[in-house]
């Protein structure tokens, strides 16, 4: 199936829906989209609890952003778009100074169109010179600073109760690698049963959630307000994101196998992930991101199907409404979340090194080794440069440095 897209002024593109789809009844199909939807749900709740936006506005936004995301890009690219950490300082900054969180959310609608203003220099230049900033030399230790950028979090949770965490992990190694049929496409969802049971047996499992929470509630749609001032704060973290995005994606088709970059292109990724902020924001929600979560649950399962992303996008935004049933994902323990991420961010670091292996990338020369090696101690070792309210951290900065030496460093290095 095709779709005329038109950007800007230029002529319509055909964009070929991927026909790739899983063979399984409906209800396997669920909870392959259920599987997504719990590996996204702790992070996507967790950026308006801390920034006082409603999580419920932010499941719902996560949700119809990933589905604008997936229109936009003709729906071949198995991503699911969650709650942005990059934003939260700022987005706090900006409440506690105005003392209205509707002109966070200004900022937020903002940034996504910085998104937009990305993507058309990136129509407009083309794909190859983003190539030329993005060899597998860069990649793949970018890659790799994703996943293990990551585990710091997927520790510090497991952390909390090994026992458990270790239940979770031997349970997903096991449905991975020894179990049969459907039970080895779900090894996440099935680690996740497993852990809460555990957990619910050894009495660590709070339900006042659960007996607090009304069935049925419409989530806090809130409009934004616009205020230069505020707009500046918030705006300019889409210059590190964009970043973000552009690692993502990577990451994304590394797993999967497909070049995004050329088929739909990066321009419409950015797009879509431009798009879906901007709604967010119009919303209520907090801006939305590409989530390594879901692309580790790819890795491990490898079901690339795009509408089983879309299934969860759909759920996300169902549960929105269901308030009963959102409430029992919160009470899913933290040591429960934290050995699924363990294996879920180990396996993104792996595809780096796999991108590096397949490129065949000759660590022999100095030059490999020099931006490499910037890559990894910038991205995993915590260097941060601060301008104003926009702090470069973690793999946005590793990936500016990197993408600088690549093209500054000479091909020759070597004598």
């Amino acid at each position: 199936m095709e779709k005329d897209v038109i950007f800007g002024n230029s002529e319509p593109e055909k964009v070929v829906i991927s026909d790739s789809r899983v063979d399984l009844p409906a209800s396997k199909r669920f909870l392959l989209s259920l599987q997504h939807f719990v590996a996204m749900f702790g992070a996507t709740v967790l950026v308006p609890l801390l920034t006082g936006l409603d999580p419920l506005v932010a499941l719902f936004t996560a949700g119809l952003g990933t589905l604008i995301f997936h229109f936009i890009t003709g729906g071949i690219v198995p991503v699911f778009l969650g709650s942005s950490f990059a934003f939260i300082a700022p987005v706090i900054l900006v409440k506690e100074k105005y003392g209205d969180i509707r002109y966070s959310l200004g900022g937020i609608v903002v940034a996504g169109a910085v998104y937009l203003a990305f993507s058309l220099i990136v129509k407009l230049i083309g794909t190859n010179f983003i190539k030329k900033l993005f060899p597998p030399v860069v990649t793949g230790p970018m890659i790799m600073v994703i996943g293990l950028g990551l585990s710091p979090v997927a520790v510090n949770m497991a952390s909390s109760n090994w026992p458990i965490a270790l239940v979770v992990i031997i349970t997903v190694i096991a449905s991975a690698t020894i179990f049969k049929g459907f039970f080895s496409l779900i090894p996440v969802l099935t680690g996740v049963f497993v852990g809460y049971i555990t957990s619910v047996l050894s009495e660590i499992v709070d339900f006042t959630p659960i007996t607090n929470a009304a069935w049925f509630s419409i989530p806090n749609f809130t409009f934004p307000k616009f205020d230069v001032g505020a707009v500046s704060l918030i705006a300019p973290v889409a210059f590190v994101t964009v970043m973000e995005h552009i690692g993502d994606i990577t990451t994304n088709g590394a797993v999967v196998g497909k070049n995004f970059f050329e088929k739909p292109g990066i321009h419409r990724t950015l797009l879509g992930d431009g798009l879906a902020t901007i709604v967010a924001g119009l919303l209520g929600g907090p801006a939305n991101t590409t989530y390594s979560e879901n692309t580790g649950v790819l890795a491990i399962t490898k079901v690339y199907d795009p509408s089983i992303l879309r299934g969860a996008a759909l759920l996300a935004m169902l549960v929105a409404f269901f308030s009963k049933f959102g409430a029992v994902l919160q009470t899913i323990p933290t040591p429960v979340i934290g050995g699924v991420s363990l294996i879920l961010f180990g396996m993104i670091a792996s595809v780096g090194v796999r991108t590096l292996v397949e490129a065949k990338v000759d660590f022999s020369k100095s030059r490999n080794l020099i931006i490499a090696a910037l890559i990894l101690t910038l991205g995993i070792g915590g260097a941060s440069i601060k301008i104003g309210v926009v702090e470069l951290k973690g793999m946005a900065l590793a990936a500016l440095v990197g993408i600088i030496a690549n093209l500054v460093i000479p091909e020759k290095l070597e004598k």
